[in-house]
């Protein structure tokens, strides 16, 4: 299955969707994407999140490599890194950043892919502390600012997380992946009506990827209208990658104990506002 899918769907019951959140608050944290294929750092063969399982597993292989060849390099370690984390390899990932780290302490990017590390192992204090140091009070980066929220929604901070999403749209307006987060905060407190309305405004723009369009069909499948939402995820994608997105959905779906506590919530008048408290 491709690697998007999983990250999209599979951790999407209750306690997951704030670790999802992570991975898209944080995904434009970083240029590791866009050099990939530069330097020493092993060509793929297709993107990353078009990978099935074993292309993935192929890949991190490559790049462990290359990374023990040259371990304080920060292209290889953070793009190492972060298929890592893809595989599921959350402490192993965290290690090499930690590495990375102490090898190249003023780069900006190598602190971002760190804090990201120590995000999804679970430290989000030190996750915050080292974000904070990659960020330039007099040049904010609206993508560390964005991450700052989803960490501080998986820490239960919900108020604090969606000022920090607000405060990065002040900088970068009508950003889907701000938006997109902004929205998945609300569904981790259980407004699924608020959340719906900020994943369709950030669907809505030009520059959506797919990630944000399968978002919204989690939403708008949590509220029972799943054909509506099915339609959602099988926008462009191929006919495999729909099938698999929508068997996700189905699955996440179907697992009522996880869901039942958000539906109830969202039917609750002051839902919105007593989840606004943390």
């Amino acid at each position: 299955m491709p690697a998007s899918l999983a990250t999209t769907f599979t951790n999407r019951i209750l306690q997951g969707a704030a670790a999802s959140l992570l991975v898209l608050a944080l995904a434009g944290c970083s240029t590791t994407k866009d050099r990939m294929t530069t330097g020493s750092v092993p060509k793929l063969t297709k993107p990353v999140e078009e990978m099935d399982a074993t292309e993935l597993r192929s890949a991190t292989d490559r790049l462990g490599q290359a990374y023990e060849k040259n371990p304080r390099d920060p292209i290889t370690g953070v793009s190492y890194a972060n298929l890592l984390r893809m595989n599921g390899r959350d402490t192993q990932a965290l290690a090499v950043m930690q590495q990375v780290a102490i090898a190249n302490p003023g780069d900006r990017t190598v602190l971002a892919a760190y804090g990201k590390a120590q995000a999804a192992a679970g430290q989000f204090q030190q996750a915050l502390d080292t974000i904070g140091r990659a960020q330039t009070p007099d040049r904010p980066d609206w993508r560390l600012i964005s991450a700052e929220g989803a960490i501080l929604d998986q820490m239960g901070r919900a108020s604090d997380a969606r000022q920090r999403y607000r405060d990065a749209l002040d900088i970068q307006p009508n950003e889907p992946s701000i938006l997109s987060n902004l929205g998945m905060s609300y569904v981790l407190t259980g407004d699924l009506r608020t959340a719906e309305t900020y994943l369709r405004s950030a669907a809505s723009q030009p520059t959506a990827d797919s990630r944000v369009r399968q978002n919204l069909a989690l939403v708008v499948g949590l509220q029972g209208r799943f054909p509506e939402a099915e339609q959602i995820a099988r926008r462009e994608l191929s006919p495999q990658q729909a099938d698999a997105n929508v068997a996700y959905l189905r699955g996440m779906l179907s697992q009522q104990n996880s869901w039942q506590k958000l539906a109830a919530k969202d039917k609750t008048p002051g839902a919105a506002e007593s989840s606004n408290t943390n």
